[in-house]
C-alpha cells in the first residue's frame, strides 16, 4: 500500500520539480505558478498536512470538528483555488511551498 507522501515525494522527483501543470489561468505574467495570494485559511493548511500524513477524510473531518462531506468540498475549493486537479496535486503543491 502506498502512502500520500511516498506519492507526492514521487510526483516531486529527486530535483523537486512537479509532474502536474498548473492551469494556464493561475499563471503569472512570467508564466510561473501563481502560489501569492492564493489564500488559504489555516484550516485549509491543517487539512493538507493531514493528508500529507496519511490520515483519512473522516479523521480530518473529526479534528476540524466538520464532517468528512465538509472536508472533500473544501479541498475540492483548495484545488479550485490553487489550479490543480487533485487532492495529491494539492499536497505536492503545499509541500512544494514549504506550507506544510
Amino acid at each position: 500500500m502506498f502512502s500520500l507522501i511516498g506519492i507526492v515525494e514521487y510526483m516531486l522527483g529527486e530535483e523537486g520539480a512537479p509532474v502536474a501543470f498548473p492551469r494556464v489561468d493561475s499563471l503569472r505574467e512570467d508564466g510561473l505558478p501563481d502560489g501569492d495570494g492564493v489564500g488559504l485559511s489555516e484550516d485549509d493548511l491543517v487539512l493538507l498536512a493531514e493528508l500529507a500524513k496519511g490520515v483519512t477524510v473522516d479523521r480530518v473531518g473529526r479534528r476540524l470538528e466538520v464532517s468528512g462531506r465538509t472536508v472533500r468540498r473544501r479541498l475540492r475549493g483548495i484545488c479550485d483555488r490553487i489550479g490543480v486537479a487533485t487532492a495529491i496535486e494539492a499536497v505536492a503543491w503545499a509541500a512544494r511551498r514549504r506550507l506544510i
